[in-house]
C-alpha cells in the first residue's frame, strides 16, 4: 500500500476509544451535575462539553470543509454570554459529541498522509494565521484530550463516574 492510499485512520487508533468514554461520562448525567464546576469561575461539565463539539465542528467543518452543512451550527454552540450557562442537556450534548465524532471519523478515513500539508486561510481572512490540515487535527485531538481531563476531574471531584482511561 503505497502512501497516496492510506489513510489517517491507523495513525490515529485510540481517539475512537476516547470519544466512547467520553460519551458514557457525559451520558448519565442529570442537569444539575451537568452545571457541576470546579470553581464559580470555570466553566461547568455541560460548558466543557459543549466547547469540545464547537471546536471539533469548527476545526473540521468550518476550517477544513469536512462533513455535512448541518454541522455548521454545532461550531457556534459556544458562543454563550459569560454570565449565561448554555441549556443542552446530556442526551443533547451526547448527539453532539457523536455527530462531531463522525464527521472526524469520516475524515479521517478518507484524508491521506499528504492531505496533512494543505494549509487553510482563517475563514474571517485578515491577519489571522493559516494552519495546515496536519496542525488542526492534533489540535482537535489535544483539545478534546485537554478539555475531557477537566470534565472528568470535575466529575471525580463531586463523587461521580470521569471519563474512564482504564
Amino acid at each position: 500500500m503505497t502512501e497516496h492510499q492510506l489513510s489517517l485512520s491507523p495513525f490515529y487508533a485510540g481517539w475512537d476509544v476516547y470519544q466512547q468514554q467520553l460519551v458514557a461520562a457525559i451520558a448519565p448525567l442529570t442537569s444539575e451535575q451537568l452545571a457541576l464546576r470546579s470553581s464559580p469561575q470555570q466553566w461547568s461539565v455541560g460548558m466543557l462539553a459543549t466547547h469540545i463539539i464547537s471546536a471539533r465542528a469548527w476545526w473540521f467543518h468550518t476550517r477544513m470543509g469536512e462533513g455535512s452543512a448541518d454541522l455548521a451550527p454545532l461550531g457556534l454552540w459556544d458562543r454563550w454570554e459569560e454570565s449565561e450557562e448554555p441549556l443542552r442537556s446530556a442526551a443533547e450534548l451526547v448527539a453532539g459529541l457523536e455527530r462531531t465524532w463522525q464527521m472526524i471519523q469520516d475524515a479521517l478515513a478518507h484524508l491521506t498522509p499528504a492531505d496533512l500539508e494543505q494549509v487553510f486561510p482563517h475563514p474571517d481572512g485578515g491577519e489571522r494565521l493559516a494552519r495546515s490540515r496536519q496542525w488542526m487535527i492534533w489540535h482537535v485531538l489535544e483539545h478534546d484530550i485537554h478539555h475531557g481531563g477537566e470534565l472528568s476531574s470535575i466529575l471525580g471531584a463531586h463523587g461521580l463516574a470521569a471519563v474512564d482511561l482504564e
